[in-house]
């Protein structure tokens, strides 16, 4: 092989990697990463219900404390509790709804 091959395959395996770095930062600046999954454990008071992508740099959460859930909303800067005290719902009427479908 000519060193102009060499070359020509050090460019490509660069360009390769630079747009899979690109694809990568475009997916954590619009929020395409993995779901946050609570654990599911008995004896915790504090669970992670849900959580959601509001753009690019907020995120929306759902939290149970004992039997009352808050909804936050969660930014670069600050943070914003939009509701709280909110009735957490009951296991029988989860377990209704799915019997249902």
């Amino acid at each position: 092989m000519d060193a102009i091959n060499y070359v020509r395959f050090i460019a490509a395996l660069l360009f390769v990697l630079g747009l899979i770095a690109f694809a990568t930062w475009l997916a954590k600046r619009f929020g395409m990463g993995g779901r946050v999954n609570a654990v599911k454990r008995a004896d915790r008071r504090l669970q992670l219900i849900e959580a959601m992508t509001v753009d690019a740099k907020h995120r929306a959460i759902l939290i149970r404390r004992d039997d009352t859930e808050h909804l936050v909303l969660l930014g670069p800067a600050t943070d914003l509790v939009i509701e709280t005290g909110i009735k957490a719902p009951r296991a029988d009427a989860s377990n209704a709804e799915e019997d249902k479908r």
